[in-house]
């Protein structure tokens, strides 16, 4: 059995937590703690399981871990909502705590009998739930940790970074049985160092197999010059009051500086259109006009560019839809993404993928007070409307995926617009929001993954942030500096072909789900004894 003393259950508990900080990207970047960093964690479930207390220790315990863990990785979110940030650090690390807690039911149900499987089923299939609800904030899942390490995980290709998740906790499970049955269980080396073995084949196996495919991937398909733009315009001071038409003249006059006859397409940042408009009336207002005299300069480029827009319906369309004060009617908001074509058409695409309480406000179709509580960061607030689905743009040259800011942590989201034969992925987005904090380092970082998933380049323009270029192996190419106005030009390759992530997407996730609800029903159903007849 495993003795330990409250106080060491506390202060595993708080290592536990501190290593995950140190190995997330750019809060340590001490990427292979994170093959240690669950070991302590389950040192301490494993007593409490042992000495038979109750689980109520297993979720305070787990709880010290997750909160240390959100606090110290995304403390950056302060810089934007104060109160945003509070409810982030604790209502995730509850759902986290509590993913735990179910596994730590089923290893107690099933009398520790593949304790593994229950681990890993539980936590990603709590990762890929975490994706498909209303308060999704997959940002600290396990498997984004190898986003500063694209060599190590082309793999993901496969499985997505749910395999990334598996592969952690995999390893940290081998240790915890090492540490567990030489430190605390007392057993001779040479009887524990099968799951030492183990966890070294399982660190090794996947890196050499990944670096193998990384050196011997070679791009294929056809070339194509795109250009994004960083404006570097101060969301809290200036975005949402300065003149748009000289934020857009800035932006126009950026662009020229790397336009040339093979650029095909233009990129600038989430919301750079940041008055609020109409799409309806979008051919009759000036900055239209402004834009499209622009253009004929261009030889052949499109526009993609972030804007706020607003529909006008009869009927309420969704639960964005507010009513007009004055008249009859509803009008739903929109943070929009605005494709002009060369030949004068256009269109618009919605983002889906909504940030809480500033984009969106959870659960307010059942309680919709709630609607008062969100946050205002500028343009509108409340819940925004969205697409009903993943969708691509189809420009005069290529068709490409669309992902406005916080889509693009969503794999799965993006590997069904690859389905749909995108042969580029371009990510706008304004990530000033944080100030220089690890947090729009983060973001860039995990876009990364998006590319190796779906074999796809990406193109990112970022406001202020880092707007870059990544190959189909993760690397970045061209990045942009911090606070500064630049515009970069590249000449990426188009894929359409599917990789089996892009076919498949989170299928990881939906096997752990199969698995998990049904052996969790089971597990309930046991509990309950069965009536004797009399």
């Amino acid at each position: 059995m495993i003795q330990t003393t409250r106080t060491q259950r506390y202060l595993l508990s708080l290592l536990s937590g501190l290593l995950m900080v140190l190995a997330f990207p750019f809060t340590g970047s001490m990427t292979p703690l994170f093959f240690v960093a669950w070991v302590p964690l389950l040192l301490v479930e494993h007593s409490i399981y042992s000495s038979n207390y109750r689980s109520g220790k297993v979720f305070i315990h787990a709880y010290i871990v997750f909160f240390v863990y959100n606090l110290g990785t995304t403390w950056w979110i302060w810089n934007a909502s104060a109160g945003g940030a509070i409810m982030a650090f604790i209502l995730n690390a509850l759902l986290m705590s509590l993913a735990f807690l179910i596994f730590h039911h089923l290893k107690k149900s099933y009398k520790n009998t593949y304790s593994l499987v229950w681990l890993l089923a539980t936590w990603i299939g709590f990762e890929y739930l975490h994706y498909h609800w209303e308060l999704s904030w997959p940002w600290l899942n396990l498997g984004n940790v190898f986003s500063i390490r694209p060599q190590w995980v082309q793999w993901y290709s496969i499985t997505g970074i749910l395999g990334g998740t598996a592969w952690i906790l995999a390893v940290n499970f081998s240790l915890y049985v090492f540490v567990r049955d030489r430190l605390f269980k007392k057993y001779p080396l040479n009887k524990v160092l099968s799951p030492l073995f183990v966890s070294l084949i399982l660190i090794a196996i996947p890196i050499v197999g990944s670096l193998i495919s990384y050196f011997n991937y070679t791009e294929t398909g056809k070339s194509t010059e795109v250009v994004v733009v960083q404006p570097n315009i101060d969301p809290y001071n200036e975005k949402f009051t300065a003149s748009l038409e000289d934020q857009l003249n800035n932006i126009l006059s950026l662009a020229i500086k790397k336009i040339s006859p093979k650029t095909t397409l233009v990129m600038a940042p989430e919301t750079a259109l940041s008055w609020t408009f109409y799409e309806e009336d979008l051919t009759l207002l000036p900055f239209y006009k402004q834009i499209r005299q622009q253009q004929e300069q261009w030889d052949n480029a499109d526009l993609y560019i972030g804007a706020s827009t607003a529909r006008f319906f009869e009927k309420r369309h969704s639960r964005a839809s507010r009513k007009l004060a004055g008249g009859p009617g509803y009008i739903e908001n929109y943070n929009a993404s605005l494709l002009l074509r060369k030949d004068k058409n256009f269109e618009f695409l919605h983002k889906s993928k909504l940030v809480l309480g500033v984009e969106k406000v959870p659960f307010s179709d059942w309680i919709p007070f709630l609607e008062k509580l969100s946050i205002d960061n500028g343009g509108t607030s409340g819940t925004l409307g969205i697409e009903k689905r993943p969708k691509t743009l189809q420009s005069t040259y290529f068709k490409f995926a669309p992902l406005i800011c916080y889509e693009s942590i969503y794999g799965d989201f993006c590997a069904k617009q690859c389905r749909q034969k995108a042969e580029l992925i371009c990510v706008i987005t304004n990530d000033g929001w944080w100030k220089d904090t690890p947090g729009y380092k983060q973001h860039m970082s995990f876009a990364r993954l998006r590319a190796i998933e779906n074999r796809r380049w990406v193109a990112r323009s970022a406001n202020t942030g880092t707007s870059c270029f990544i190959n189909q192996r993760g690397d970045v190419t061209q990045k942009t500096k911090w606070w500064t106005q630049d515009v970069l030009s590249e000449k990426v390759v188009l894929n359409s072909e599917a990789t089996f992530y892009t076919r498949f997407g989170d299928w990881l996730g939906l096997l752990s789900i199969i698995l998990v609800i049904p052996s969790v029903l089971f597990a309930a159903f046991k509990r309950f004894p069965s009536r004797k007849k009399v």
